[in-house]
Order: structure tokens, then C-alpha cells, then sequence
């Protein structure tokens, strides 16, 4: 009998036991003792949990993380034999969410909503997505879906990709970093924090973007050089940056990033959608499905790589 260890609540384990009769599914809780003869074939984890996948991980053939990024796992964890990330699962909730940011920006919501009566009476002020160019760094499954919503208003989408090449997509150019940094209305950033993309926003990089960009970050925090941002915010060369993730998270009490007039922020929530955790238990699913027919499993994470 298969056995998965689940780090992933009672919904998934409701999911797997209701899907797989024949799977027997071992609920772990966290900052509890794991049993020192406890082995299994699948580890199911979420970010957090890094004590409990550093013990478990090298106990099964196949690790299974619950999200996309992998920069929280520890070393450990690459001693299972196969590891897979449910990339893409949330793609469809962020770029909706990355849309949101961009057309806040250009309508200047909810800055425009009146106060007074008097305030913003015939204020000709509001930008627009139709001929804006947006420039992607990452063009995966967020990246792409992120370009799909954005052509459907006439933005221009130009895409940094990690391996050179043209791009699988209509309307949407593949370009080098230094033209993407400077071509770019709308910067997105849609990359996994490995050595090479950390800090990728830093002061050197930020002397050359557009002036009045706008960076909008959903990946992670480390992407970004927080205090080069603020210096690009402070003069104007960023005029608005959104970010769904900072580092560290969450921010201290007070930190700058809380209060800057140029800086919206969310407590990384731009995967939530009423769908909820449904995307990522249906891309366990399939996977344990694949696994189960020994066939070639999905999502599958390169360690050299870093995703």
C-alpha cells in the first residue's frame, strides 16, 4: 500500500483518502514528535514546515510541495528522489490580481474616489492599459497568464525568459533584461528567488528602467533590494511599487514599506481566489494519480535550477 505523509491539513487528507481508497494517508502535525521509525513513499508539505520535511523527506521516494516557490526547503529535502512544486496552480488568481494593480494604477483607484464633493470633479488625470508596455521577468505558467489578460487590452507584453528562445505565445516578444528594464510602463516580476534572480531589482538594475515605471512584485521578496526601491521611490524613477511579498515576511512594526505614499502592499494573499486551496490538492491529485500509474510526474523541481 502506498503511504503518503501529510503536513497539509485534514482537507488534504480528506482529498487523497476520497480520491485513493488505497492510499493510506498519515496526518503529521507540525512542532509534534515524528516518530523515529515513521517512513512513507510521498511527503506532502506546505511552506513552514521546514523541521518536519528536513526530517521526512529523505524517508520518502517522492516530495510533493504545496506552492510554487521552493526557496524554503531545506537541503534535506532534495534526498528524496523526486520533488515537485504545484507550479501554476495559482496563476490564474495572481495575474487577476496583477491586472487589478496595473488598472488601479492607470485609473488612480482608489486615490480618485471623491471625498469632498469637490475633489475630483472633471480632473482629466486617467491613464490606460490599451498601448502601455508591460515587461515580465519570468514567463511561466503566472507569467504567461498574466500576458494573456493583459493583451486582451492592448497592452505591448515583452518577456525576460530564463533559456533564450522565441516566445510560445502570440503578441508577446521575448527580449533581454537591460531592453525589458527600460521598455517597460508595468514591470512584473514572475521569477523564483535562486542565486542567480536575487535581489535582480537592485540599485544597478533600477537605474534603468523607465522613468514613472511601475513594479509590481507577486513572486518574492528577495527579488527586490528594498532599500535601492526606496531610493528609486524617493525620486521618481518608480512611481508606484505593488508588492505582494517583502523581505523578511511580514515586515517588522514601522518599517518604511508600511507608509511609503508610492507603495501599495498586501501580506502575500495575491493566490487567494474562491476556489481556495482547490488548484493546488487538484494538482496533488493528478500527480499522485500519475505516480500511482508510474507514469511521469508533473511540476517536477530541478535543484540546480532552483525551481
Amino acid at each position: 500500500m502506498t503511504r503518503v505523509l501529510n503536513l497539509c491539513g485534514r482537507q488534504f487528507a480528506e482529498v487523497i483518502s476520497t480520491t485513493f481508497p488505497e492510499v493510506e494517508v498519515v496526518r503529521i502535525r507540525r512542532n509534534e514528535p515524528i516518530p523515529d521509525d515513521l517512513t512513507g513513499d510521498v511527503l506532502v508539505a506546505g511552506p513552514g514546515a521546514v523541521p518536519e520535511v528536513a526530517t521526512l523527506a529523505p524517508r520518502v521516494d517522492w516530495f510533493h510541495v504545496m506552492g510554487t516557490g521552493i526557496d524554503w526547503i531545506p537541503a534535506e529535502a532534495f534526498q528524496a528522489k523526486t520533488v515537485t512544486c504545484a507550479r501554476g496552480g495559482s496563476a490564474l488568481a495572481i495575474s487577476e490580481f496583477v491586472l487589478a494593480a496595473m488598472l488601479s494604477y492607470e485609473k488612480q483607484l482608489p486615490e480618485l474616489w471623491s471625498r469632498t464633493g469637490e475633489d475630483v470633479w472633471f480632473r482629466p488625470a486617467l491613464g490606460t492599459l490599451h498601448g502601455r508596455r508591460l515587461g515580465l521577468i519570468g514567463f511561466g505558467g503566472i507569467g504567461q497568464a498574466v500576458a494573456t489578460r493583459a493583451l486582451a487590452f492592448g497592452t505591448s507584453v515583452a518577456a525576460v525568459r530564463r533559456h533564450p528562445g522565441p516566445s510560445s505565445m502570440p503578441g508577446v516578444e521575448t527580449e533581454g533584461l537591460e531592453a525589458v528594464l527600460g521598455g517597460s510602463d508595468h514591470l512584473v516580476l514572475a521569477v523564483p528567488d535562486t542565486p542567480e534572480t536575487h535581489h535582480i531589482i537592485r540599485a544597478e538594475t533600477l537605474e534603468q528602467v523607465k522613468p514613472g515605471v511601475h513594479l509590481v512584485n507577486i513572486a518574492r521578496g528577495g527579488l527586490v533590494d528594498q532599500e535601492a526601491l526606496r531610493v528609486a521611490l524617493d525620486d521618481g524613477r518608480v512611481a508606484r511599487a505593488t508588492l505582494d511579498v517583502s523581505d523578511p515576511e511580514p515586515l517588522p512594526e514601522g518599517h518604511w514599506l508600511y507608509t511609503h505614499p508610492s507603495v501599495r502592499l498586501t501580506g502575500h494573499i495575491s493566490w487567494s481566489s474562491p476556489a481556495g486551496m482547490e488548484p493546488l490538492i487538484q494538482a496533488l491529485v493528478d500527480n499522485l494519480g500519475r505516480y500511482l500509474q508510474g507514469e511521469t510526474l508533473l511540476g517536477l523541481v530541478d535543484r540546480a535550477e532552483g525551481y
